[in-house]
């Protein structure tokens, strides 16, 4: 891990961020106190990783409610929904 002024960072952007590399991160210093690290970003997540670690995506319930087997409500016969269809049609 190397050290930059903040000064030579300003000065010298492009070369002091050509030092930076997977395994070596850059410290600069202001005043000769170290305020903040450059590092190389690992893009090694798929997308949802990312998103999911941003706050930006939840996976699904490993368990979802399952579809109830007989749904309550009213039954219709054939005839009962052929001209309930015409009435919203307009048929009538």
């Amino acid at each position: 891990m190397g050290n930059i002024t903040k000064r030579e960072l300003n000065q010298r952007t492009a070369a002091v961020l050509s030092q930076v590399t997977e395994t070596d991160d850059l410290v600069v210093t202001e005043r000769g106190i170290p305020r903040w690290r450059v590092s190389a970003v690992l893009d090694r997540d798929s997308t949802l990783e990312r998103l999911e670690r941003e706050g930006r995506y939840a996976p699904p319930a490993f368990a979802p409610t399952p579809w109830p087997h007989h749904p309550g409500g009213r039954s219709y016969t054939d005839a009962q929904v052929e001209t309930l269809l015409r009435e919203m049609r307009g048929e009538h």
